[in-house]
Parts: structure tokens; C-alpha cells; sequence
């Protein structure tokens, strides 16, 4: 079901693949190129970011509406899989996950998280492993917190009480 741009309005939370979860400030008109331009006004208060998006290009950059209840399940249900790390090249698993992470995707955003999870006692991560998963981990987090609505801590508590507790 796909969101006309009528669908999302000022103090709803949007998901912009890019930036991950932002708040719609406002909706207003600029003339760019002698063209009158309806815009989403986007602040992204954690990166201390605005970003406009004309209205009628909203769904196709890829912005879209909180998850539901049923993916963050979906997305917490993948957190509990086993990590699963392809045998290519760092450099092109690196690509693939920066995709994941850009792609706006809650699932493709809670694989990267699994697979790039280490316990205590395994292998060091190495500087740009642990810059992806804290990357992946924010956008989960934000995400869970915004559909939830009780804060970041308690987001951050569930995500990791799951990678805690599943099987290493």
C-alpha cells in the first residue's frame, strides 16, 4: 500500500532511507525555478538536520511511515537468527551492509545489526565493522523508539536483551 503524498502530515514521524526516522515540522511552498515547489519540511533532530522533499517525489526517494507493530516483530525475530557472514571480501560485504543500512528497510537494518553483533567473547571488531553495526544500531533503535514511543533507552534495552539472549 503505497502513501500518496497526502498521506503524511506535519508532527508525523517518516522514515527517510538516507537519514533514518525524522519529524515532519511543516509543509510549505517554495518557488524554485519559477515553479511553485510543494515541500516536507524534515527535521532530524538527533543530526540537527532539516531536509526538504517535494511532496510528489516523497514515496519515490523511498520516505515512508513508521513501521508497524508487525515488522518491528519481524525486525526483533530477525535480531534472534543466528548471524550469518558471507565468506566475500570485507570491503564488498562492507558495500552491501552501507545498502542495507541506506536502503530504509527495518529487516535489512536489523540483519546488518545480527550479523555484525559480537559477544564478549568473540573476535574484535575492527574499526569500520563497529562503525556499520552502530550506524544500523541507531537507525533500529530510533525506529523502535518512535513506534513505541517511550524513549530511546527503552528501544535500546530490547534490541539488546535480544542480542544477548539468542544463541551465539
Amino acid at each position: 500500500m503505497s502513501k500518496k503524498k497526502n498521506d503524511f502530515s506535519p508532527n508525523e514521524f517518516v522514515v527517510y532511507p538516507a537519514h533514518g526516522v525524522g519529524k515532519i515540522v511543516s509543509i510549505e511552498t517554495q518557488e524554485v525555478a519559477g515553479f511553485e515547489l510543494e515541500m516536507f519540511v524534515i527535521a532530524f533532530e538527533k543530526d540537527k538536520m532539516t531536509l526538504r522533499v517535494p511532496t510528489h517525489k516523497a514515496t519515490d526517494v523511498g520516505m515512508r511511515a513508521l513501521a508497524t507493530p508487525d515488522v518491528v516483530n519481524h525486525a526483533l525475530k530477525t535480531l534472534r537468527g543466528k548471524a550469518k557472514v558471507k565468506k566475500a571480501m570485507w570491503s564488498r560485504r562492507a558495500q552491501e551492509y552501507e545498502q542495507k543500512i541506506n536502503s530504509g528497510d527495518l529487516i535489512a537494518i536489523a540483519e546488518v545489526v545480527r550479523d555484525l553483533h559480537r559477544q564478549d567473547d568473540q573476535r574484535e571488531q575492527s574499526y569500520s565493522e563497529r562503525q556499520l553495526y552502530e550506524a544500523a544500531l541507531e537507525r533500529l533503535t530510533r525506529e523502535f523508539a518512535a513506534v513505541a514511543g517511550d524513549g530511546e533507552q527503552a528501544a535500546v534495552d530490547q534490541i539488546e536483551s535480544v542480542l544477548v539472549g539468542r544463541a551465539a
